[in-house]
């Protein structure tokens, strides 16, 4: 399914940019400690982001399951390698 790999995608870089902020943060958390806190709150969001996403692609794989039957390999696949 297209919208799987897509979400996935998404998440992908949800999980970047929490890392970008997160790293940014402890390189300044000594200088300047209101940036870092802001950065780690800017990393925390990326993260909620990031389990949205995660959690409707759970969902539409149920949703698969229930009205058509097992998910293509394919899809499953893509879900699996990003886990």
């Amino acid at each position: 399914m297209k919208i799987i790999k897509e979400l996935c995608e998404y998440i992908e870089d949800e999980i970047h940019d929490a890392e970008k902020y997160i790293k940014h943060a402890l390189e300044v958390r000594d200088e300047y400690p209101d940036i870092a806190e802001m950065m780690n709150l800017l990393s925390a969001e990326e993260m909620k982001h990031m389990q949205m996403l995660h959690n409707q692609v759970v969902k539409t794989i149920d949703n698969y399951r229930k009205t058509v039957g097992e998910p293509p390999k394919e899809m499953l696949a893509v879900y699996d390698y990003l886990h």
